[in-house]
């Protein structure tokens, strides 16, 4: 071990060498190395305000749901869809439901703010998805039930046309469906808000350091 002595305007300046095998040179050697920033930390747990959780849970119950309509309502329409099925907004929607409520779930487990900004792009695309959904499934309660429109004169309409409780359940399927937009609209959007204000904060904060 050897120290040098240097004089310098007053000041004296003392460099001692130490062995690798000395136990102070871990020590030095783990302080020396600057802590993880608690930035990205921070981010997550401000979005965690907006209970990502919850929000996910809600997206994959509804989304489950969604995909479960489409199927049943496939099942029994046979050849003559609705717009909604002929569409399928019920499953492509369902679909972006569960993996948006995944990442959601996911980002309140993970404090990664790479996982916040994927979940705000997603539910950019729900907030669009349940918007036209919402249009699909309006335009489809202005119309006549699959099967039983107005056609030639000699077409022959199924004898569940002519029962008003036919237009009234799909009115009432459409209607449910436009409640759930609505629902998984609120929830991405607050997903949205949260989502853009952590990673605004967080580009704020890289800049300034």
């Amino acid at each position: 071990m050897a120290a040098t002595v240097t004089d310098s305007g007053g000041v004296r300046i003392i460099t001692e060498v130490i062995p690798a095998t000395d136990p102070r040179a871990a020590q030095l050697a783990s302080s020396s190395v600057p802590p993880a920033p608690a930035v990205s930390s921070f981010q997550v747990k401000g979005f965690r305000k907006a209970q990502p959780k919850l929000l996910g849970t809600i997206h994959i119950v509804t989304g489950i749901i969604h995909f479960c309509f489409g199927i049943i309502l496939t099942a029994a329409e046979h050849r003559d869809f609705s717009l909604p099925v002929a569409s399928g907004i019920l499953f492509w929607l369902g679909v972006l439901l569960l993996v948006s409520g995944s990442l959601l779930v996911e980002s309140d487990k993970r404090e990664n703010i790479l996982l916040v900004k994927a979940c705000c792009v997603l539910n950019a695309g729900v907030i669009l998805s349940t918007l036209v959904a919402t249009l699909i499934h309006a335009t489809a309660i202005t119309r006549s039930v699959p099967g039983c429109a107005g056609g030639p004169l000699l077409q022959l309409r199924q004898e569940w046309c002519f029962n008003p409780n036919t237009k009234a359940l799909s009115n009432g399927l459409d209607a449910v469906a436009v409640l759930f937009c609505l629902l998984e609209f609120c929830t991405a959007v607050a997903a949205l808000a949260f989502g853009c204000s952590a990673v605004r904060r967080h580009s704020y904060t890289r800049m300034a350091l």
